[in-house]
Parts: structure tokens; C-alpha cells; sequence
């Protein structure tokens, strides 16, 4: 039996093309549980490789490859060069589908099933109206008693002001974290541009960084990334070690977009 593979998401990286085909990286969650006395599974990174003339069909560009959700149908190979395959696991499509997101399912919804739904609606809030207009109002004495205190006390209060103590905002406290941290952020959300993917750091220092998120329990400085769009501006090496340690969370500083 050939393996099989399907992946649901957007794209994690730049579009790379080749020859006859193009390449892109993309980032499965493992199950948030697992059999007893197994350990839970991680995200796995897939390099997903598409046909030219099956990428084309899409409709698909460079930019909206990493906002569309799409449908990846294949089968798992390892046979790819690690310069084209960054992801742990090469994945060669057969089938590539771009999945609707909510509004075009609403958009596309038939006119009968929307007018369905609203006059179901209507009707619901015409049978809550008539309910609380068939319910008797009744006050009793004691309750009638009740609410000339409740006013007494609203005429007294309103005599006798108090100062409002103004509410600081306050403000997000990150610790435990390097300095310069100005948010965490999930590492599924970072954007490595591929020149990055191209370069190999060095081993030493990176395992240098590696020993001191072991002994400390975080980075030793954050990554800087670009503020609105998530692309990696600084910091590969300490992206490379969170991919590595499998950290869920990454310290990021930002980098304002030009204007």
C-alpha cells in the first residue's frame, strides 16, 4: 500500500520556484492528547512539493499562498535534497485544493436557505414578544416597600457625590523573558523569508544558545520580526534553537514597516 498524507493550512514561508515544479513550507499541530504512557506529538514542518501546471489551476499567487487555507492531498517521500526540502518532511502533491473561508461559504449560501433562516428567526422573536406581553405584572406590598428604599437610597447617593478613582490601563508584564522582549508570539505565526532557508548557522553557536534555553528556560534575546506582517528580520539562529527545543511561544521585539 503507497503512503498517504493530507495537510490543512496555509503556507509558513515564502512560494520557492523550480523547473517544473514549486515548493512551499507548511506546519501540522499534532493530536492534544495520546494513548497512556505515550508522549503527545508536536508540530512537524512539510515541505510541500506542487506541478507548475496544478499550482497554475488554483489560482494561487506568492501572496495569497500564505492567507489562503488550503487542502494538500500526497504522499510522504524523504529522497528530496535538504537545500529544497527545509521541512522534516518532503510531501509530494497530488492534489492541492483551496478551501472557502467563512464568508464565501455565507456568500454562497442559496438565497431559500437565508430566507429560511431569517424567517425562523423572526418568528422566534415574535413568540418571546407575545410571552412577555401575556405575563401579569403583579408587585405586592413588601416588594412595593422594597422599591421605596431602593429610591430613598439612589436620592441619597445622588446628593452625596463620590469621586470616581480613575483605572490605569494595565499594562502587559512579560517575564521571565530577555531583555528588549516586547511580545510573545506564537512560533507557528513567524515568517522566515527564504534567504534565510538558504543559510546553514553555526553549528557551536547554536548549540551554545541550545544549552543555555536548557539551563534557563528561555532565550537569551529575542527575535525581531517585522510588526503587522511576522516576517523574521533578525535573530535565524534563535528561530532554528525554538524549532529545535520545540518551544510553543518565542520573544519578539518589532521592526516598524517603512513608511
Amino acid at each position: 500500500m503507497p503512503h498517504k498524507i493530507t495537510l490543512t493550512g496555509s503556507a509558513t514561508g515564502p512560494l520557492r520556484e523550480y523547473d517544473r515544479y514549486v515548493a512551499f513550507d507548511m506546519r501540522e499541530k499534532g493530536s492534544p492528547s495520546a494513548p497512556k504512557g505515550l508522549k503527545k506529538s508536536t508540530f512537524i514542518s512539510y515541505t510541500v512539493f506542487v506541478a507548475k501546471k496544478a499550482f497554475n489551476k488554483t489560482g494561487l499567487t506568492k501572496k495569497s499562498i500564505m492567507h489562503e487555507k488550503i487542502l494538500i492531498q500526497g504522499e510522504p517521500t524523504l529522497d528530496i535534497p535538504i537545500d529544497e526540502c527545509p521541512g522534516e518532511v518532503g510531501v509530494i502533491c497530488f492534489q492541492i485544493t483551496v478551501l472557502p473561508n467563512k464568508k464565501d461559504k455565507e456568500a454562497n449560501e442559496p438565497n431559500d436557505k437565508k430566507e429560511a433562516k431569517q424567517e425562523a428567526s423572526a418568528a422566534q422573536q415574535e413568540v418571546a414578544a407575545t410571552k412577555q406581553e401575556e405575563k401579569p405584572v403583579t408587585t405586592s406590598q413588601p416588594a412595593a416597600n422594597e422599591e421605596k428604599k431602593a429610591e430613598k437610597v439612589q436620592t441619597e447617593v445622588k446628593e452625596t457625590p463620590v469621586q470616581e478613582k480613575k483605572v490605569e490601563p494595565q499594562k502587559k508584564q512579560i517575564t521571565n523573558q530577555p531583555k528588549g522582549t516586547q511580545d510573545l508570539l506564537s512560533f507557528d505565526e513567524i515568517i522566515v523569508p527564504e534567504e534565510f532557508l538558504k543559510t546553514r548557522p553555526n553549528p557551536q553557536k547554536t548549540q551554545k544558545v541550545i544549552d543555555f534555553v536548557k539551563r534557563t528556560g528561555r532565550l537569551d534575546e529575542p527575535l525581531t520580526i517585522e510588526k503587522g506582517s511576522n516576517i523574521l528580520k533578525d535573530g535565524y539562529r534563535r528561530y532554528i534553537v525554538a524549532k529545535t527545543v520545540k518551544m510553543d511561544k518565542v520573544p519578539v521585539m518589532y521592526e516598524y514597516q517603512k513608511s
